[in-house]
């Protein structure tokens, strides 16, 4: 949020993190990036991110890359750079390389960490990094002929020794690198090393920072939120996909069919981008999910407050009849809300009258953020197949302001003197609703 903004925004917007803050603290978040990140000078600024989610009590593991940095040796070294179906081939003088550079840019990332400037992000900043032999690697082996040599996969994840680091309150520091029993080294990939952990630490989240904003379909336009099974439509289209989104994700698949809650993939370019994507709605890459994060239920007691405060603006304009507390407990039963990701952003009422087969739809309402996506439709579609299921024959809705919404969707303007008899008796003739009807 800029300084510049008023001060109504900047409250608006803070109270609009607090949901996050609150659900994120004590969560497990492993974030991976690449050494390009740290080639480009552009670590400074998420060191910054790293630290603000570090004070809000998020539990912190980052891995890094170090891709650009091992070619930059072995060019100095005048090594080849090979590979095999897609991995680096990692000879011994290649391994050396490849130690050399991850080194290097382990002790930069720390320095970053280790910053505490008066008058900047970091100003009292106490992030303590834990580093250490997390990682049991075993050799990926002879592929098609090929003897990968030191190029390894993770083989075992020390989740004990890590929880025992993050419950000290450090950030831990993965590295591309992982051990064998036997003493060796092996190269590893970032997002292996990143994929490994996050199911491992069953992690609520794994980020990956990109070169692409994220997943885009056939149009270009970005996919906000992919199920696993979209994920797999996306993988097995003609479209070729850009390199990066062909690695990560299925990793993001990987993760999710193994229990990690989310995982996101952005981009590395945009400023604050794992803050805008964690601290929105909406977010600025590509989530994934084992399944849709939208739910569709009957509301509990429990749900009263979230009801309150999506109805609330509505009422403040005229367009809802408002209802008290006491009211919405003794009708929760007739109400269903919509969930995304535990959130509720939309709900409506069923007030049924058996002895004319009808039933008054009321108290329709979608969060302004989530309008325009088809959710007030799907909620309109539920309720009346709960209605049919019922035994109702026909639907009706009383409305001053969103006459067209309901007439495109099948309505027909109707009158007050064909509303079921208990409920014209209780028409306010001062709001001068307007009565629409359909058959189900």
């Amino acid at each position: 949020m800029p300084a510049s903004a008023a001060p109504a925004d900047f409250v608006a917007w803070f109270r609009s993190v607090a949901p996050y803050i609150n659900a994120f603290r004590g969560k497990t978040f492993v974030i991976a990036f690449g050494g390009e990140v740290v080639a480009d000078g552009k670590f400074v600024e998420l060191t910054h991110d790293f630290n603000l989610l570090a004070a809000l009590g998020i539990r912190l593991v980052l891995v890094h890359g170090a891709r650009p940095q091992i070619e930059q040796h072995l060019a100095k070294n005048q090594l080849d750079d090979t590979y095999h179906q897609g991995i680096r081939m990692t000879d011994a003088e290649t391994m050396q390389c490849v130690k050399e550079a991850v080194g290097r840019v382990r002790v930069e990332i720390e320095a970053l960490l280790s910053m505490g400037l008066a008058n900047s992000p970091m100003a009292n900043a106490d992030i303590r990094v834990a580093g250490g032999n997390f990682i049991t690697a075993q050799p990926i082996g002879v592929i098609n002929g090929v003897d990968l040599m030191h190029t390894g996969s993770v083989r075992k994840v020390d989740t004990a020794a890590l929880n025992d680091r993050m419950d000290f309150g450090e950030v831990v520091l993965l590295s591309p690198l992982g051990y064998s029993p036997t003493g060796e080294v092996f190269n590893l990939t970032l997002e292996d090393v990143a994929t490994a952990t996050a199911i491992a630490l069953d992690a609520d989240k794994l980020v990956f920072l990109m070169d692409t904003d994220g997943v885009t379909d056939s149009k270009r336009q970005l996919l906000k939120e992919l199920t696993i099974a979209q994920a797999q439509q996306v993988l097995t289209q003609k479209r070729k996909l850009p390199d990066d989104i062909a690695l990560f994700l299925p990793c993001a698949m990987r993760a999710c069919e193994a229990g990690v809650a989310r995982t996101h993939l952005i981009s590395r370019h945009a400023d604050g981008a794992v803050l805008q994507e964690l601290f929105s709605d909406d977010g600025i890459g590509t989530m994934v999910v084992e399944s849709t994060l939208n739910t569709l239920r009957a509301a509990t007691i429990e749900d009263i407050g979230g009801i309150l405060e999506l109805l609330r603006p509505l009422e403040e304009s005229g367009v809802l009849v408002r209802r008290s507390r006491e009211l919405l407990e003794r009708e929760i039963k007739r109400f269903e809300i919509l969930e995304h990701d535990h959130r509720i952003i939309g709900c409506a009422a069923l007030y049924r009258f058996p002895d004319e087969a009808a039933a008054e739809l009321a108290c329709l309402a979608v969060d302004p953020l989530y309008r325009d996506r088809g959710y007030g439709e799907a909620i309109l579609n539920h309720m009346m197949a709960l209605a049919k299921g019922q035994g109702m024959k026909k639907l009706f809705v009383l409305t001053t302001r969103t006459a067209h919404w309901f007439i495109e969707r099948g309505f027909g303007e109707s009158t007050v003197a064909a509303l079921p008899a208990q409920k014209k008796s209780l028409y306010n003739y001062q709001r001068k609703s307007k009565v629409f009807e359909r058959k189900i």
